[in-house]
């Protein structure tokens, strides 16, 4: 049957291109970012890479038939960090950065014109795909799906039962209504796991005729235990430095004493403890705000996020008996929670480094997809066309 092709659009580093893996070839990737088109050139070569703005891109510019379109679309104006202002009218990109969301699909429209609709496609995003403008923006992107000929399904996948990081995402499974399931890959009712409130209440909030080409997927559960967070540890860290003891001390001053009790915890724990932790504004006594340093030592990181500003940037708190120290959290170790190999080469810049890691999709996640759900697709899209053309 030979490789599963693809595009992937919003490549960023290319971690999507990391999970699909070696039987997978890619024959287009874009990204607006030129940083991240020089770490995707790094790593996979820019031989099929366009580095420009989507809205730009022609379908001549895609080479052949794609099995899969892959697309994990700006999310900060679906994030309280983009005050949830959403995806934008469906007839301009602009207003938000996740309103390009509308020329790539437009793009995918004119492939369809030409006769090379993808087989699949696959949306990803944060959890506020789903309820921005009061579930609005969800809508319309499950009213577009299904307008271009395509059944749809979303789950919300974890980062954390895959790797040690607290990291749950939103993936838009759409497939083109000529194709046959293949037997076992829908279910009648939602998983639990995959499937929690949020996601059932999009659901529910779709017009009928939409609700009605929804699928319901079914994925087998991770047989692998994620690795432990503090195996990921640098023991030297590259490119950043150990807090001064004042620098420590601060953020300690600066804990609620429910966090400062969990520090005193682990001090006692007659081991060394790696926590993480945020900078974070909260409401205070006197009814104004004030920054906490929040802490965790339940072994899994936070979820990273691109370094807007230093309250961003995710910490390290390591406890060994009475001994605390803390420091940024390395570039290194960044890639390895979303699961990247250390053979994969990172910019040289802690900021950028640092933004590729917390700007992309877990690689083991969507491995995991991958083998579960759209490797079976594209097989059952190959043999229905093999049927069409006897």
């Amino acid at each position: 049957m030979g490789n599963y092709s693809f595009y992937e659009f919003f490549a960023g580093g290319g971690m999507a291109r990391a999970g699909l893996g070696a039987d997978w070839d890619c024959l287009f990737a874009n990204d607006f970012d030129p940083m991240k088109a020089a770490s995707y050139a790094e790593n996979w070569g820019a031989e099929h890479l366009l580095c420009g703005d989507v809205a730009q891109v022609s379908p001549s510019q895609l080479p052949g038939f794609a099995d899969l379109v892959w697309a994990s679309f700006p999310c900060q104006d679906l994030s309280l960090a983009g005050d949830y202002k959403g995806l934008g009218r469906h007839d301009s990109n602009e207003g938000t950065r996740s309103g390009t969301f509308w020329p790539f699909w437009r793009l995918l429209d004119a492939l369809a014109a030409e006769g090379r609709a993808p087989p699949v496609v696959v949306l990803e995003n944060v959890l506020g795909v789903l309820t921005s403008n009061n579930g609005e923006d969800f809508g319309a992107i499950a009213r577009t799906l299904t307008n271009s000929g395509y059944r749809f399904g979303a789950l919300v996948l974890d980062g954390r039962w895959f790797v040690p990081q607290s990291r749950p995402r939103v993936f838009v499974v759409a497939v083109r209504e000529d194709i046959v399931l293949p037997v076992g890959l829908a279910q009648d009712a939602p998983c639990e796991r995959w499937t929690p409130p949020m996601l059932r209440t999009a659901h529910a909030r779709l017009e009928p005729d939409v609700a009605n080409r929804w699928i319901w997927w079914r994925l087998k559960e991770p047989t692998d235990c994620p690795p432990r967070f503090a195996d990921l540890i640098e023991d030297e860290p590259h490119g950043v430095a150990w807090h001064s003891a004042a620098e420590t001390k601060k953020l300690l001053d600066s804990m609620s004493p429910v966090n400062r009790q969990k520090v005193e915890f682990a001090k006692s724990a007659g081991r060394r403890m790696v926590g993480t932790l945020y900078r974070r504004t909260r409401p205070d006594a006197d009814g104004g705000r004030t920054v906490r340093a929040e802490v965790r030592f339940d072994d899994v990181a936070g979820c990273l996020r691109t370094p807007a500003g230093g309250s961003s940037r995710q910490k390290l708190l390591i406890v060994e008996g009475g001994r605390v120290r803390s420091r940024l959290l390395s570039a290194r170790e960044a890639a390895r929670l979303m699961g990247l190999p250390d053979t994969y080469k990172l910019p040289s810049r802690y900021n950028d480094a640092y933004h590729l890691a917390g700007d992309g999709v877990v690689v083991p996640v969507v491995r995991h997809l991958a083998a579960q759900v759209l490797e079976p697709l594209v097989a059952a899209s190959r043999g229905a066309e093999r049927l069409a053309a006897e």
